[in-house]
């Protein structure tokens, strides 16, 4: 079925709409930031930058380290924008453009989260590393997608909404593991645990500045809440969104955070952007080595 052009947008260059790309512009392996700015931060590490394109928040560079091609994006923050992400980089190398039809057989990408989180656990400190085994949504965006849940999935979700009681009165929470394939290379050196995705950073996740919050006891609720081995180490804006539509997809993801606020023991990094740093240098090295 041919695919309208109010469906997939494309510009005058041809290139995916949001993202401004064609699909030669970018490599099997995707690294995505959420600042625009943290883009130069990874591809100062490139060998070589073939291809730099942006458009509004949206800033890429793909280019080549130690033979790997690799493309680093910015998405901004927040669900709603890697909705836009991961569909574009799905169409750029699953539809073809000029016939606007799904190709048949289905590419799959390697998308590695670059970011900054706030731990909910005292013994996950700032400036420690956090990898998603789940990504778990409160922030509504997978629900307007046909999904389904495996048997662990569905546990830890049952188990979520009984112990936060946060469906009878926000968005129905879902849930969406990472990939197996890339989780075994980040291990030494990193904290693994679910990641709660929030779809704001002051009142969805329990900041009061002038405004009264409806649900006081979040960080208590997360913090305490535990599924067999599965407890929350962290929230931030994006990743459950990336592990969903990954899954649904067809591609591999892994998210992976720098702590630079420990909301339990109220502490903040004394250097944010070192630490940010030290994760991207250690994660291109695990990239180049395991070949991923």
């Amino acid at each position: 079925m041919r695919i309208a052009e109010s469906e997939l947008i494309l510009n005058g260059r041809g290139a995916v709409y949001h993202l401004n790309l064609l699909p030669e512009e970018i490599a099997s392996t995707i690294i995505t930031v959420g600042d625009p700015d943290r883009v130069v931060l990874v591809s100062k590490y490139f060998d070589e930058i073939e291809v730099k394109q942006s458009h509004r928040e949206f800033v890429t560079h793909t280019g080549l380290l130690s033979g790997r091609r690799i493309s680093v994006i910015s998405t901004g923050i927040g669900t709603d924008n890697i909705d836009i992400v991961l569909q574009e980089l799905d169409a750029l190398v699953n539809i073809d453009f000029l016939e606007r039809r799904i190709k048949a057989q289905p590419q799959s990408l390697n998308i590695i989260r670059v970011g900054t989180c706030g731990s909910l656990q005292a013994d996950v400190p700032e400036d420690s590393y956090v990898v998603s085994t789940h990504g778990l949504g409160i922030d509504n965006l997978l629900n307007f997608y046909v999904h389904a849940n495996n048997e662990e999935e569905k546990s830890i979700l049952q188990q979520f909404i009984s112990h936060t009681q946060m469906s009878q009165r926000f968005a129905q929470p879902y849930v969406a593991a990472g990939a197996a394939s890339l989780l075994k290379h980040f291990v030494k050196g990193f904290h693994h645990g679910i990641t709660i995705t929030c779809p704001g950073f002051y009142g969805p996740q329990g900041r009061i500045l002038r405004l009264g919050l409806a649900y006081p006891e979040i960080i208590d609720r997360l913090t305490t809440f535990q599924c067999g081995n599965h407890r929350i180490l962290n929230f931030e804006m994006e990743t459950s969104g990336i592990y969903g539509l990954g899954k649904l997809l067809g591609h591999n993801c892994i998210s992976i955070s720098t702590v630079v606020a420990n909301r339990v023991a109220g502490a903040f990094s004394k250097d944010a952007g070192k630490a940010v740093n030290d994760l991207i240098e250690k994660t291109l090295e695990i990239i180049t080595s395991n070949n991923i």
